[in-house]
């Protein structure tokens, strides 16, 4: 029931579908630190403050690139950079259907499982709450606010999506 799409980003094979808050921000890195490690740790933050809004406290992986709660991952990354302009991004499981992960190896993490802020929490937090917080982490880690183009148009709902890189 998922389409597969082979893409040229970091990371191993993953997951996009309903119930997922997907980010793909394109960003200019000459204006946000010419560090590919630090906007991978920057896109962390925006998911650990955006889940710990709602009462979960993400997590690091030393070794890994993603945010984990309960030692199962919550969000995936990967992201391509090309002169110093960022493409592909995130999928934080909000609601999503996880036996879609049961068919895939996601990220390439044997020993470790997914989880969902829903299974995490015992409840659905709306998508438009997730989305909001996001927002408003974006602009305050990228230093955003205030700018004429706000970022509240790159987050959506995916459609089913195997991505294999």
């Amino acid at each position: 029931g998922a389409e597969v799409v082979r893409t040229d980003r970091g990371g191993d094979i993953t997951y996009h579908g309903p119930g997922q808050l997907v980010a793909y921000p394109i960003f200019d890195l000459n204006d946000h630190g010419t560090d590919v490690h630090r906007y991978l740790r920057d896109l962390e933050e925006v998911i650990i403050g955006t889940i710990a809004d709602h009462g979960l406290k993400g997590e690091r992986e030393p070794g890994y690139t993603g945010v984990w709660v309960g030692g199962e991952k919550i969000a995936a990354i990967g992201v391509k950079v090309s002169g110093w302009v960022t493409m592909h991004g995130f999928a934080l499981n909000v609601f999503s259907d996880l036996g879609f992960f049961d068919r895939i190896i996601p990220c390439g993490i044997t020993h470790r499982g997914v989880t969902s802020m829903e299974k995490c929490l015992g409840t659905l937090i709306p998508m438009d709450a997730v989305r909001d917080s996001a927002v408003r982490h974006f602009e305050r880690i990228f230093s955003l606010a205030g700018r004429p183009a706000g970022i509240a148009h790159i987050l959506r709902e995916e459609h089913p999506t195997i991505v294999n890189a």
